[in-house]
């Protein structure tokens, strides 16, 4: 048996492999760190701040949560440094999170010849983003808020990786900001008498 070898067939060939092994796969997206420095921190009347995440993800549910680029409840944890700070000589702040979940959801789709050429929406990522106050002051006197934010969002079947992780970041974003204003809220009207200037 005998192989004729084309030397232009061969090198174009060889160059095609090249070609290939050289691509790249696009950068992954870098993300800003979601702080809240930019606002005053609540100055509160307890010597010390622990943050504890009592958060488990359900049985059976699709939390991609830990996936995220931030994690939602990075994003709570982060937050409770940044927004409160002890200020007195006894007693304790415990900031809790208590849910900090992204469930993925399988959307359907479009089947058939006309599925072929639908761009469909083929997840909603739910999330919900919850968290507790507690403050003591070692007197004798304590106080509590809670509040929690949701969003949803859907995704392209189409959608690239670095899309998808995008949509993850405008998630926590959105839920983490939307408790910021929450627990506000909560503080500034609950919890007036740990105040201080």
């Amino acid at each position: 048996m005998k192989f004729n070898l084309d030397r232009r067939g061969l090198l174009t060939g060889m160059s095609a492999v090249a070609l290939a092994a050289c691509t790249n796969p696009p950068p992954s997206p870098r993300f800003p760190q979601l702080t809240f420095t930019h606002v005053p921190a609540f100055r509160l009347d307890a010597a010390t701040l622990d943050i504890a995440d009592a958060y488990r993800p359900a049985a059976g549910a699709r939390d991609v949560a830990q996936g995220m680029p931030i994690p939602p409840a990075v994003a709570a944890q982060r937050w409770a440094r940044d927004r409160l700070q002890p200020v007195g000589t006894a007693g304790r702040i415990l900031f809790t999170v208590t849910d900090a979940s992204v469930v993925e959801v399988p959307l359907q789709r479009t089947s058939g010849l006309r599925g072929v050429v639908t761009d469909d929406q083929s997840e909603r990522y739910d999330g919900r983003l919850a968290a507790r106050i507690e403050i003591s002051d070692g007197r004798g006197r304590r106080g509590e808020v809670s509040a929690e934010a949701t969003r949803s969002r859907t995704i392209a079947e189409k959608s690239t990786l670095n899309e998808r992780d995008k949509i993850w970041f405008e998630i926590t974003e959105a839920l983490i900001q939307d408790l910021d204003k929450e627990l506000d809220t909560a503080i500034r009207r609950f919890l007036q008498p740990f105040l201080r200037p």
